[in-house]
């Protein structure tokens, strides 16, 4: 996993959840191009971007193992507009829910929230496999020590590690249910990641009590590799 900050010139700036496709093009004529979420908020200038690295991928070993700095690359965007969240058009309290890399867009929301000075109540659901796929991690931890208003469920399915004090499992109804009733039931609810998990969690937000149009969602491709084909729903 790694995390590539990009210089783009001419940007005209985006809105957290929207993503870029980045484009590859070989010597001999060939391309590749995948979609990636943004990672960075609209309040910085340099844009990021979060690729996990998939050993059978074609663009994730390029960005992660092979880009150099100041090596130039096609990019265009932003894209997508379902997907979004605005700290200053929305004063809801917020759920976010992701799945392993789908919780970037979510960061993105997250980063936006703070330092755009938004103060409604917001709380992460993030499911990983183990520790060591926790994606910002430290910064998520950071967050939930310094803002009363952020609550982080993180649970793990497949190794807690030694240490390891939060949640074992995957993510269930009751947990959720809490995260609603602490954040006052109505809620604008976002939830990213593989197609099979977000089935799951839409279908446990359901069940928790949300409408249907409160939930937005945003899934990888259907073939799980890199993070091309991203979907959105209602």
């Amino acid at each position: 996993m790694k995390t590539i900050q990009f210089a783009v010139s001419n940007w005209p700036g985006h809105l957290p959840g929207q993503h870029a496709d980045v484009r590859l093009e070989a010597e001999d004529g060939y391309r590749a191009e995948r979609s990636y979420s943004i990672a960075s908020p609209p309040e910085v200038s340099a844009l990021e971007l979060t690729v996990d690295r998939l050993d059978d991928g074609e663009v994730s070993p390029f960005l992660t193992g092979q880009l150099q700095p100041h090596d130039t690359i096609q990019l265009r965007g932003p894209i997508g507009g379902h997907f979004t969240w605005s700290a200053l058009e929305r004063r809801r309290p917020l759920l976010l829910v992701g799945g392993g890399s789908g919780v970037v867009p979510l960061m993105c929301m997250l980063r936006h929230r703070r330092l755009s000075g938004n103060a409604v109540p917001a709380a992460l659901l993030y499911s990983a496999r183990t520790r060591d796929d926790v994606i910002y991690h430290e910064e998520l931890a950071a967050l939930a020590r310094s803002d009363p208003a952020f609550s982080l469920r993180i649970t793990l399915t497949r190794d807690s590690a030694p240490g390891w004090s939060g949640r074992v499992g995957r993510i269930d109804l009751p947990t959720a249910q809490a995260l609603l009733e602490d954040l006052g039931g109505a809620v604008d609810t976002f939830v990213c990641g593989p197609d099979g998990f977000v089935e799951v969690a839409s279908e446990m937000l359901l069940q928790a009590g949300q409408p249907l149009d409160a939930i937005r969602t945003e899934r990888f491709g259907p073939t799980g590799t890199e993070r091309n084909g991203l979907r959105g729903g209602q």
